[in-house]
């Protein structure tokens, strides 16, 4: 039986998602455990780091929608309820950290690309949810 009880899937949609999905399935098989399956999107004008004079809440929604409608398969395709699925807008770390204790998770289980050197100080998801987290991080080592 699984030392864990509610756990946290943090993905970005992307195909090595389902790496960290299955590593997520194999924890909770078996032990009865509850999967929740967090995305989030940042907002556009996080990833240019300043204030842009546009418009972009078009952009956004439209992102938004896209976002939860690949959400919604990939949980399908993952035995994963609707009610515990969450698309949230926001950085993702602190967005993860927020899920987490909003659910009571015991673990959160987030892919990793193993960056290191400059790639780290810029920053990565995976070391940002691993610092200020409240329960246990597994970090799934997806890519190259």
């Amino acid at each position: 039986m699984s030392q864990y009880s509610k756990v946290v899937v943090a993905v970005d949609l992307s195909e090595e998602s389902e790496l960290v999905a299955a590593r997520a399935r194999a924890i909770a098989a078996g032990a009865g455990c509850e999967l929740h399956l967090v995305h989030v999107i940042e907002p556009l004008s996080f990833a240019y780091g300043v204030d842009i004079p546009m418009d972009f809440s078009g952009l956004q929604d439209e992102i938004q929608e896209q976002a939860t409608k690949q959400l919604r398969q990939f949980a399908d395709n993952n035995g994963i309820d609707a009610d515990h699925q969450h698309i949230l807008l926001g950085r993702p770390e602190v967005e993860i950290h927020t899920i987490a204790e909003q659910v009571g998770a015991d673990l959160i289980v987030v892919g990793s690309h193993g960056r290191y050197g400059l790639a780290l100080l810029m920053g990565s998801t995976a070391n940002g949810v691993l610092h200020g987290a409240s329960c246990d991080v597994l970090a799934v080592r997806v890519g190259s």
